[in-house]
This record gives structure tokens, sequence and C-alpha cells, in this order.
């Protein structure tokens, strides 16, 4: 399994002067890097796609919902805005040489209605998911669902929703992330979370309960990389944690994170921590 690093562990706005983060995530030994995403139009798009030639790092994009954007809002004309928003998110991850573009994107982080989700909702997520069918498959991107915790939203929280949301709408091009630090709160079984995806499970976000350092906390990634070893799990792990910098007021971890724990430090702790465990045989990991 090839590990990554998200670029969220040093900034949530990702400009034209962070574009050496990529010759420093090869420089580490990292094989690709996350973009994040919230309106396509704010991304250096060019100048990331030259530099991801460059580096010989593979991308990968997570799109956070912007403000407005909500594909199961009761409002037919703003659900229709946002599944052209999400073509556009989709069209951006393929023109940076992305093929999967994941996280939270069929409800908008903080949203909470005061209900639980209804059939209508679930219904328009999967009119949202179908009207994007032609274009991920002309630009051959996978488009691979996040559960989020149910601090941050009501809608898909467990990799079972998501699954049956991707039965639902029965294409190939559709999938599940996984986010360890999520799934930590919403699953039962993380590992067996793991083995029921099966051939769903498409990306995996390796984060920390705290979103610091890995191997510092109380998740069992021991277990985890067992499991993805059973499944013959073929896709990237990407290290999601929020380091401190007390310049880039733009990273998530600015205004919580351990002030002693920089992006630096997360991102090469977290690759010496996880490298034995995704080469190890199955034989050799510990899984449920």
């Amino acid at each position: 399994m090839k590990i990554g690093i998200s670029a969220f562990a040093w900034t949530g706005s990702f400009q034209t002067s962070h574009l050496p983060l990529l010759a420093k995530a090869r420089e580490y030994g990292f094989a690709a890097l996350e973009v994040p995403m919230f309106r396509p139009a704010d991304l250096p798009i060019k100048a990331l796609r030259a530099a991801f030639e460059a580096s010989d790092l593979e991308c990968t994009v997570c799109a956070i919902l912007p403000p407005g954007v909500n594909p199961i809002s009761q409002d037919k004309g703003q659900r229709e805005r946002s599944v052209s928003h999400l073509r556009d998110c989709v069209q951006a991850a393929a023109e940076m040489g992305a093929h999967l573009l994941g996280g939270p994107m069929l409800a908008p982080i903080g949203y909470f209605p005061g209900h639980r989700p209804t059939d209508d909702e679930w219904a328009w997520a999967r009119e949202a998911c179908q009207s994007l069918l032609e274009t991920l498959s002309s630009y051959d991107i996978t488009l691979s669902l996040e559960p989020v915790n149910r601090s941050e939203t009501y809608f898909l929280r467990t990799a079972a929703e998501a699954k049956r949301l991707c039965l639902d709408v029965a294409d190939s091009h559709f999938g599940v992330t996984i986010d360890t630090f999520h799934a930590n709160i919403e699953e039962r079984s993380l590992t067996g979370a793991i083995k029921e995806l099966g051939s769903y499970l498409k990306h995996m976000h390796m984060s920390e309960n705290d979103r610091g350092l890995l191997g510092k906390g109380h998740i069992d990634f021991a277990e985890i990389c067992g499991a993805l070893h059973s499944i013959n799990y073929p896709g990237l792990l990407i290290i999601e944690g929020f380091g401190f910098d007390s310049i880039e007021q733009e990273a998530p971890g600015y205004l919580w994170a351990d002030p002693t724990v920089s992006p630096e430090d997360l991102a090469r702790s977290g690759l010496q921590f996880l490298w034995p465990l995704a080469r190890r045989s199955p034989k050799d990991t510990r899984s449920n």
C-alpha cells in the first residue's frame, strides 16, 4: 500500500505559495499528495498539474462543500446548482491529474435540519450521484464518498450507509472513503467496516483520534492495516492530520492543534509510523 499526505496538514486554502509542498512531500518519501478543494476556481489548477508531473507524485483531491452548496437541499434550484458545482469539482480534479475525488460531498459539514435523513433526501443524494455518471466516466474519476461523524453531519455517518448509497447508484465510479478519525466515533468495529466494504473501499484517511501524530493516540493502526491487507486493498493511505503553524492561519489546526507539532513533524512521523504496517503481509499484521 502506498502512503500519501493531505495538504490539510499545512493549509485549508491551497495557493501558489504552497506549491513547494509537493517537492517536500516527495523528498520525505511520500507517493501522493491530497489537495483540499472548496471552490475549484480558487485553486491554481494548471500550476498544480505541472507541479504534480514534475514531482512524480500521485494526486488525489478531497472536496468539502462550500457555503450555498447542498445536493440534498429541499430547494430544487439549490440542488441543481450543487450538482453543477460537483461536476466542476470532477473536472478540476481531472485537470490536476487526479483519478480519485473524495470527501463528504452530499451534505454540508455542520448542516443539521433537525430531522433524521428522509427518503426524499436519500433520493436526492442518489439523483445527484447519478447526474455525475457521464462526467465521472469521461474524466476517469472515482468519486469516493466519505462518512463523517455525528458532530459534523446527520447524513452518511457510517461505512454501511455509504455502501448502501453506492449500491443504489450501481456504478463502478463510486466507492467509499474511510477516515479513521470519524470511523473511530461511528463504527462499532472499524476493522469490521473495512471488511464489510471490501471492493467498495476506494480510499483511506489515516488520522489519529486527536488528529495529531499517528501512533500517539488510541486508534489501532496495526489492526486497521491488517484488515486492509486481508481485503487486498489497492488504494492509498493518506495521512490526514493537522499540524500547527503560527503563520498559516488557514490551516485547520491553527486554533486547536498541539503547538509543539508542526506539519512537518506530522508528515515525517506519520510516514515512519505507517511504512512498516503498510508493507507487512496479512499473516504478520493483527486483524479481527
